[in-house]
């Protein structure tokens, strides 16, 4: 049978990830801290992935055929990731984000207006790692290059780490932004829009919204289970469902979904922060690598649909 570890995985699409290897006839192992339980039939190793010794020390034995990692979002996890599974894993798929090519962050990343971001615009192998920032503590991370600049930029280290020097076949899966309804509404946003659609208030947007990239929850399960049990491709591949979106987009189909009146919206103005999904620059990403390879992505609005029933339902 057989062996697959993912690291997190206890919520959000994790769960439903889990549930799709073991569909699929793998036995899965699930290492985190012990805050929450894995799904049922999954093995359970509880440990600190930041800690090498503790690590090795729960995995001793353990060999597995692919890790799926959740959980990577600094350099220094990556390292801890590097040492304690080479030797142990002929594959590592780690979960990353389209944020990796946030120029708000990275000014010179931007790409041509009004195109999708192709994985090349961020080679992780030659993406400098700077050891002396404070990894260990992401509030002083945060202090240094602000919330979403310090996520970026952990993420694009810990794929450098990888890449570098690559002690096993590698793939960095940058996911668009994650949707669902219900239970998967994990960060809010989704239930953010709808409820302000469905009660009349202003959205709060840039004066020319530029689209950007979506994708199910259960797509991501589906794309990371994908990656993580065949030998398709190493290195970077994003993850986005078919057709960007706009925030007013975004809206004007919530509205459609919930037969709520048309969204009223309010430009941002001064240093006011804009809604959620909201960019003043592109900020879409090409999901043509991954398609070439085989993977059947849906369409936003074939799914959305669907995910706001989802969250309604439980609401």
């Amino acid at each position: 049978m057989p062996q697959i570890c993912v690291i997190g995985g206890s919520r959000y699409f994790g769960r439903h990830l889990i549930r799709l290897l073991q569909d699929d006839g793998h036995h899965v192992t699930v290492v985190n801290r012990g805050s929450a339980a894995p799904p049922a039939g999954a093995d359970h190793v509880v440990a600190d992935r930041a800690d090498a010794a503790a690590l090795a020390r729960a995995l001793a034995g353990r060999t597995f055929d692919a890790v799926v990692d959740q959980v990577c979002y600094t350099p220094l996890h990556a390292d801890v990731a590097r040492r304690v599974f080479a030797g142990r894993t002929a594959r590592y798929v780690m979960t990353s984000t389209m944020e990796v090519y946030d120029p708000a962050t990275s000014p010179s990343l931007l790409p041509p207006a009004a195109t999708p971001v192709r994985e090349e615009t961020v080679e992780a192998a030659s993406w400098p790692v700077d050891p002396d920032l404070p990894w260990r503590s992401p509030e002083a991370v945060s202090r240094l290059l602000g919330e979403a600049g310090s996520y970026a930029e952990g993420k694009r280290q810990a794929e450098a780490v990888f890449a570098r020097d690559p002690v096993f076949p590698f793939v960095a899966v940058r996911s668009a932004h994650v949707l669902g309804g219900g239970a998967a509404d994990f960060t809010g946003r989704l239930r953010h829009y709808v409820d302000r659609v469905r009660a009349g208030l202003p959205v709060v947007v840039h004066r020319d919204p530029a689209p950007t990239s979506f994708v199910h929850h259960e797509e991501i399960a589906a794309f990371l289970h994908w990656t993580a049990t065949r030998s398709v491709a190493t290195g970077a591949l994003n993850a986005a469902s078919h057709g960007a979106l706009t925030v007013t987009g975004l809206c004007t189909a919530i509205a459609a979904a919930t037969d709520a009146p048309a969204p009223a919206y309010r430009v941002v103005t001064g240093g006011e922060p804009a809604s959620p999904f909201s960019f003043d620059r592109p900020y879409a990403i090409d999901n043509g690598r991954a398609a070439a390879l085989g993977f059947p992505f849906t369409e936003v609005a074939g799914w959305l649909p669907r995910a706001v029933a989802d969250l309604l339902q439980e609401s």
